[in-house]
């Protein structure tokens, strides 16, 4: 590049004068020399520098010039960045800017770490967190997890846990490393059902198999997979219909599980067989919703108004739901300050299967929203209900006279769910649909 003469003196600050001898044979002390991609195929291309420019703000470039092993060579050859990457590092150094795009960023970071310039590590960072979008978040996620750069994992892992279906419907999702598939199919924060999840994570295996040369049956896509992304996998969250369309012809469970499950599916697994896959449900993030089920509520305190546990016998409730929903547990009432012991349970009515349980001792606080006393019994893992199937609520309850409910619903609209409540044949503690406990269900 040729240079004006006296150029010193039209530029009034050191900045501008150590911006114009950027990428200049002006002063050139030291060359590198790098990969540089054009669509006629890769070429090689020499990028001037000045060694005390570079010193100056990389420790890593001060130990290479000036350190006892200084390298003294006029050209020195990086094989691990390109052209264009190791351009806009040298930019930085010599004006603190940078031009960073979808491109270049990650070899620019990489750069950055390597040659200790954290500020333009941090812009690089900065532009990553902006710019991250479900397109782009699996390019850009190994990398953060390679250097342990957890300012920037994290908002990876927020992208994929709100964008989650079309993160795993993507192309890039078939290419990452295992780790990540499994890393994916162990959270419990996703927005995507279980179905589109099993079919990308099969999807992954069967070009992972064509990827080794391998032939992508069930035996050999499950040892590809490994047994703890197998067993990551939620099939009960899936519907019977869904679990035969997709699984089944998948033949990645073994005989003896899918035996399991049809039995699960059907109702008849006994008590004493735990299904081999979790429940639990990939809570979405969102705060859960309250099924308020009762008008009126009455005070507990006084000779008509209270609701006894005297008699030993549990409070229960049958009902259904005309949507499959999440339930994450139930509130009762209670009465200021009062302590409960409480076992609850929702069976399957009609297979009297126990679909989830939970006891504790619980403490009743003022219920912000209906202005009652009450306490929340909250299930450990959530349990996924299904549409229009008749479920039993029971609580056994131990405590103080309570609060109650009064001219409850027989059906409630919430969020677009509706609950139909109805007596039960035994209505042991003498709560119906239309007065005693359970004033809310909480579910998402």
């Amino acid at each position: 590049m040729t240079h004006e003469e006296n150029w010193q003196t039209k530029l009034s600050s050191i900045a501008e004068r150590t911006k114009f001898i950027f990428n200049n044979e002006l002063l050139s002390d030291v060359k590198f020399v790098v990969a540089s991609s054009t669509d006629e195929g890769e070429s090689k291309k020499v990028i001037p520098a000045h060694k005390f420019v570079l010193a100056l703000s990389s420790p890593v470039f001060f130990a290479m010039f000036y350190g006892q092993m200084a390298d003294t060579k006029e050209s020195i050859e990086l094989p691990d960045c390109e052209y264009e990457s190791l351009l806009e590092l040298f930019r930085f150094l010599y004006s603190d800017k940078a031009n960073l795009s979808g491109n270049n960023v990650m070899q620019v970071l990489y750069l950055a770490n390597k040659y200790m310039v954290p500020s333009l590590a941090e812009k690089c960072k900065r532009y990553l967190r902006k710019n991250l979008a479900a397109s782009n978040v699996l390019t850009i996620l190994p990398h953060a997890q390679k250097f342990e750069i957890k300012d920037l994992e994290h908002p990876c892992w927020e992208v994929i846990e709100e964008q989650t279906e079309e993160v795993v419907t993507s192309v890039e999702f078939a290419t990452v490393d295992r780790s990540l598939v499994q890393s994916f199919v162990k959270k419990d924060r996703l927005k995507v059902t279980e179905v589109k999840l099993f079919k990308a994570v099969d999807h992954w295996a069967t070009k992972e198999c064509e990827r080794q040369g391998l032939t992508s049956d069930g035996e050999t896509k499950r040892r590809i997979l490994g047994e703890d992304v197998v067993k990551a996998i939620r099939f009960p969250l899936m519907s019977d219909r869904e679990f035969s369309s997709f699984v089944l012809d998948s033949n990645i469970l073994t005989s003896q599980e899918v035996a399991v499950m049809i039995k699960h599916y059907t109702s008849v697994l006994p008590d004493t067989v735990s299904l081999p896959f979790s429940q639990a449900p990939r809570f979405e993030l969102k705060e859960p919703n309250r099924c308020y089920r009762f008008s009126k509520i009455f005070l507990a305190g006084t000779k008509t108004s209270w609701w006894s546990y005297d008699s030993g016998e549990p409070d229960d409730i049958n009902f259904s739901v005309n949507i499959p929903i999440t339930l994450c547990g139930v509130q009762h009432f209670g009465c200021a300050g009062g302590q409960y012991t409480v076992s609850t349970e929702v069976r399957d009515v009609n297979s009297y299967f126990s679909v989830v349980k939970r006891s504790g001792t619980y403490i009743s606080e003022c219920d912000e929203t209906k202005q009652f006393f009450g306490f929340d019994v909250l299930f450990d893992r959530p349990v996924r209900l299904k549409a229009n199937r008749q479920y039993k609520l029971v609580s056994l309850i131990k405590g103080p006279m309570s609060w109650y409910g009064h001219e409850g619903k027989s059906s409630v609209e919430c969020e677009g769910v509706r609950f139909t409540f109805t007596r039960s044949k035994y209505s042991g503690n003498g709560t119906t649909e239309k007065r005693g406990q359970f004033p809310a269900f909480i579910f998402i």
